[in-house]
Order: structure tokens, then sequence, then C-alpha cells
């Protein structure tokens, strides 16, 4: 039996329950009828609970999260937390940037770093805060210096916090070979094949036929998969994330919109509106911001600015009322102030330990920490990045491949990217046999034809 995550109805529901409660949104009446049919409370953390609900449970489940996608914003929320983009894009005011210099290293220097980022994060996904410590200092790479290892792990360390079990055979120090697939990296060769193949008037339906014809359903997750499926369903593009889809506000859309930026170098704003149009197909409001803020801070760090203005490019295409301003502005914040980096961490973890792992509002806060903290030192940010746990290898892909735009390839050090040999595995038609070198080259083509 297989039990497909993030798709079935009565797995759906209490993840639905919660997002309405987060909103603001009364679901009380729906939640009982829920509950009162013996639907559980709370959403499975790993996208699935391991039997089928009965036929009528299940029948349910889809009416309810009908009526879930037609309760009403409370007052205010849409005024704070628009999804037009066209009001906030208008008054955006980013930071007067660097003219772009040597844009090959810099180009080369955010895909490098991205994988590096991702590869370090990926084989403590999914573990809690203190597993990632734990098998840190069973090994002796704690604070994190370098690539996780299993070499001198405590075998009760170990059963206890299993590694994710897919990455482990690809990611592990002592067994990496160049980089292995991720969702990660992939969605910034679709992004790629999109700008190639209509360049920057490229549409959600473009998007929608790009996931269509490039990546199988099982490769994505949470919100993707959902629009996945709709798509599949008959539902247009514009509506394809908006139903029976309550990770809207998670980090999907935030891994897919680097490149945007890497194409636009000095011009957040413009990025911003691809990243839109891009996040719009599966994602709503601070999902979609993830997406906005990844593509201007991308632009403006292949454009050499230092990280503050980074984050201010950022943050300027943000809705300011936005529960993603909001996240964003507290790890600033805590990467301001006295507490060391555990502390600060752990005060992050208290603030936003409610919600999912992989929703987008832990994970930005993170994310801007470890940006601020960092100061633009690859080596510390990626390290910061994954050490605070959450969505480890999209946070590390994504503080990676900024901070790797900073410094520039030539400069990052080696030991993060010996390892990766230049290479990437993944599946996606028409990338076999990647080099990164190469997509650093391919970036910039698209980038001069969309500029020209």
């Amino acid at each position: 039996m297989i039990r497909l995550s993030w798709t079935q109805p009565e797995d759906l529901v209490p993840h639905a329950l919660e997002a309405a409660r987060l909103d603001g949104r009364d679901a009380a009446a729906i939640r009982d009828r829920w509950t009162a049919a013996g639907g559980p409370a709370d959403p499975p953390a790993s996208g699935a609970t391991p039997e089928p609900a009965p036929e009528a449970l299940r029948a349910l489940a889809r009416e309810l999260l009908d009526d879930l996608d037609r309760l009403p914003d409370p007052p205010g929320l849409a005024e704070a937390e628009p999804d037009d983009p066209g009001p906030v894009l208008a008054l955006a005011r980013p930071p007067e940037l660097p003219d772009p210099g040597d844009l090959h290293d810099r180009v080369l220097g955010a895909w490098l770093g991205r994988a590096a980022g991702c590869l370090l994060g990926k084989p403590v996904e999914k573990l809690p805060l203190d597993g990632i410590r734990a098998i840190a200092r069973s090994t002796g790479n704690w604070p994190l210096r370098g690539y996780f290892t299993e070499r001198g792990l405590d075998p009760a360390v170990a059963a206890r916090y299993p590694w994710n079990r897919r990455s482990r055979p690809t990611s592990l120090a002592e067994h990496i070979d160049g980089m292995p697939e991720d969702d990660d990296l992939n969605f910034p060769l679709i992004a790629l094949t999109l700008l190639e193949r209509h360049g920057e008037g490229f549409t959600t339906d473009h998007v929608a036929q790009a996931w269509l014809d490039l990546l199988p359903g099982g490769r994505v997750f949470t919100a993707e998969r959902i629009a996945y499926r709709n798509l599949l369903d008959g539902v247009e593009p514009e509506r394809a994330g908006a139903v029976r889809n309550p990770f809207r506000d998670w980090i999907g859309a935030q891994i897919r919109t680097d490149l945007y930026g890497w194409t636009r170098p000095g011009l957040p704003v413009e990025a911003a509106l691809l990243a839109w149009t891009d996040a719009r197909l599966s994602h709503g409001r601070n999902g979609i911001y993830g997406a906005m803020f990844a593509a201007a801070a991308s632009a403006a760090a292949v454009a050499g600015a230092p990280v503050d203005l980074v984050l201010a490019a950022g943050r300027s295409v943000v809705p300011p009322r936005s529960r993603y301003a909001a996240a964003l502005a507290r790890g600033i914040a805590l990467a301001d102030g006295d507490l060391d980096d555990e502390a600060a961490i752990d005060a992050l973890h208290a603030e936003y330990g409610h919600l999912h792992w992989v929703h987008v509002l832990p994970n930005a806060a993170l994310l801007a920490f470890a940006l601020a903290r960092g100061g633009g030192d690859f080596h510390r940010t990626v390290t910061l990045a994954v050490s605070g746990g959450w969505d480890t290898d999209s946070v590390g892909a994504t503080a990676g491949a900024l901070t790797g735009a900073i410094t520039g390839a030539r400069a990052l050090p080696d030991q993060w990217t010996a390892p990766l040999d230049d290479r990437y595995a993944t599946s996606v038609p028409g990338f076999a046999g990647a080099r990164f070198s190469q997509l650093a080259t391919r970036t910039l083509e698209v980038s001069r034809c969309a500029s020209s």
C-alpha cells in the first residue's frame, strides 16, 4: 500500500485547520464537524497518516477542505498581506546597488554556494534541533566546521536521531561524490529552462507546463504537489495553488527563485516580479513573499552588494506589515543582539517552534539571522543556517547562494567546493552531466539576452 504524502484529503484537513487558525479565519465549526466524525486533530508531520481513512471520513474531508477554502479572511489581512504584487512593488525602494563586476565569478559562486549549503543540510533535514547538535557534538563537529560525518558517532545518538535516509548515502562527508540530486537545485534548473524557452515574458502557464514536462509528480512536495495534482485535475494555473492547499505559506516557492535574481543583477524589483510569476502557481501570501525576497536579494548579491544591502534589497519587495517581514526583522534583530549563536537560535525556536518545520516563517527568520550575523562570510553563514534546524537543506541552500554570490567562486573555501567536483547529478531533462561552470555560463547567456 502506498500512502502518498501531502495529497490525501484526510491528511490535509488538520493542516488546513492549522493554516486557518494562523490566518485568523474562524474554522471552529469545521473543526468540530471533523473531530466529531473521528478525524484527527493534529496535522501529520510527515504529510501522511499510516492508514487510509474510511471512505465516509475521506468524503467529509473533501467537503471540509472546500469549506475551508471559502472561509473569509479576518479584517485587515488582505491589506497587510496582498496576493497582488503591483502595489507592493510600485512602492518598493531598494537600496542603491553597485554596478556588477565579474558576473561569471559571482553567478558561479551562487551556484556553488547553493549546492554546498544544500549539501551541508541534507543529511539532517527533518531532525530536531537537539538532534543536529547531538550528532555534531558526538562527531567533534560542533560548532559546525564542515560537512556532517558519521565517523565517531555514538551509536546511541545515531539510534535516537537517524539521518535523513535518502540523503545519508550521498551527503555525508565520507560519501560525497559531486552534488547529489535535490529539489533545491532542480528548481533553479526549471527557472533556467523557462528563461531559455520564453525569456522574461514567461507566464504562470509556462511554469505549469514546465513542471508537467520536466518534473515527475513524486519529485515535488507540499504546496508544489498540491498544485501539480490540481493541474492534472484540470484546475487552471492561476488557481492551482489556491484549491485544497494548506501549504501556501510554506517554503517551497522560496527555493525556486534565486535564478531570477542571478539574471537581473542590480534589479531586485524586476527579479521579484519574475519570482511572483513563478511562485503564484503553488503559493500565496507569505509563501510568495519568500520567493520575492530570495529573488530580490539574489539580484543584489550578484551585483556585489554587501550583505546589509542584500538584506535591504530583499526586504524592499516584501509587504512591510506581513508576517514574513516580521520574521525577517526578528532574525536580524537577534543577529544584532547580545545573545550568542546557540541562545539566539533557541530564541527563534521558542518563538516559531509551533510551526511546521517546512513553514516559510521560521525558515525566513533563521535565514535572516544567519545572513546578518554571518556578515557575508560564506563559512560562518552556511554553518549558522544549517545549525538552526528546520528546513536545513533549503535554508542552507539560499544562505549559500547569497553569500556565494557576494564572495564569488574564486574566493569560496575549497573545503566546501572541492567535494562538489563541479558536478550535479540531476534527472531534469536537458541537464544530463550538468556542471556548475556550464550552468553559470548558461545563466549569463539568459541574463544578457533578457537585459539587451
